[in-house]
């Protein structure tokens, strides 16, 4: 594989430059380095596509303490892929990173894609919309520097039009700023407007078990990448079909670009996403900036712009009660993960002390006894 077929996977003159500067350094790269992709990841290795072609790579150099800092599918590399085995030396600065919280009693971060240009979000409508997951959803795309995107899937278990376009404009109330798009993988509905949507970049493919996620991907390829299953009938869920995040290549006749492929999310919670948030309910953030205090929390205060919309059918309520419960829920995981940084701050401070004490008893020496 020469070096311009990277460009199929998204290599440009600014990962070429950050390349050089990686490689430049002794420390963090061998004497004959590669750029790779990473297009998947397990059990302390991953496969990189490179120009010599997709090496199986360990992952030894690049374990950090930090979870956010892991090795992902989608991230850029410096390789010394002539080693016994080939290394992953360093990675480059990402881009974007979609994040979530690994578990509501944790305060970590856990990167699901890196260096993603959309972030497409599947939902079914084999079932009714959950406009508050969607709202999450938006919210984290849009935390992680990439544009979201939603899909509709299975829009052929709805075939009255009027039905499907109700529920697309439900689904565009909750998500301002985002193109919704109706598709189906049977039929081929929308899959080739979706695609083109998509052409030449990075896409994360995200959502539950059960959204059609790995028929939509198979559809978007072309061909059958990824394998399906029924969703369980006593409770209409998913099984985890996708188990690992596969970096795939689209199509070059339909632009191109590469898509993530992940497995279903059970859980979604939020992480450092106060900035996503106000981008998926702009249209609340807009009002805010009309109410007569500052600080208005928009519950009671007098001249509450939010409330007077809410009151006069312009803001759903609901819509309000969900912005409120996001705010909630990112500002609690924002002081866990402040304490949990102060109390490792003080761990490395009495560590510290202690080597500072241990140091200073070697340099007095043995005390002499009288």
């Amino acid at each position: 594989m020469r070096d311009e077929a990277l460009a199929a996977y998204g290599w440009d003159a600014e990962w070429q430059a950050a390349f050089v500067r990686a490689s430049a350094d002794p420390a963090t790269a061998g004497p004959d380095p590669l750029p790779g992709r990473v297009v998947r990841v397990d059990r302390g290795q991953c496969d990189l596509v490179t120009p010599a072609g997709i090496l199986r790579a360990d992952t030894e150099f690049v374990v950090p303490r930090d979870p956010m800092r892991v090795v992902c599918t989608g991230d850029w590399a410096v390789v010394d892929a002539y080693g016994a085995p080939p290394y992953v030396r360093t990675l480059l600065p990402r881009r974007t990173a979609f994040v979530r919280s690994t578990s509501s009693k944790r305060s970590e971060g856990q990167v699901l894609a890196a260096n993603v240009d959309h972030a497409l979000i599947a939902v079914s409508l084999g079932a009714e919309l959950d406009l508050g997951r969607i709202e999450r959803f938006i919210s984290l795309a849009w935390s992680s520097g990439a544009q979201p995107l939603l899909a509709l899937t299975k829009a052929d278990l709805v075939p009255d039009e009027a039905t499907v376009a109700h529920l697309v404009a439900d689904a565009e109330t909750c998500a301002p700023g985002v193109q919704v798009l109706p598709v189906s993988a049977e039929t081929g509905e929308g899959v080739d407007i979706l695609a083109a949507v998509l052409a030449g970049g990075t896409t994360a493919l995200l959502g539950q078990s059960g959204a059609g996620k790995s028929t939509l991907a198979n559809a978007l390829l072309g061909h059958r990448a990824q394998s399906v299953q029924a969703i369980r009938d006593r409770d209409g869920k998913g099984r985890h079909t996708t188990t690992t995040r596969n970096l795939l290549p689209l199509p070059a006749e339909s632009g191109g670009g590469v898509l993530i492929d992940t497995p279903g999310l059970r859980g979604v919670g939020l992480w450092d996403a106060e900035d996503g948030l106000g981008q998926a309910f702009s249209e609340i953030e807009e009002l805010a900036a009309d109410c007569r205090f500052q600080d208005c929390a928009h519950r009671s205060e007098p001249g509450c712009a939010v409330l007077a919309a809410v009151e006069g059918g312009a803001l759903p309520e609901r819509r309000l009660d969900s912005y409120r419960k996001l705010l909630r829920e990112n500002a609690r995981l924002a002081a866990r993960t402040d304490a949990r940084l102060r109390a490792e701050q003080r761990k490395v401070f009495k560590q510290r002390q202690a080597l500072g004490r241990h140091m200073m008893e070697r340099k007095r020496g043995p005390r002499h006894q009288r």
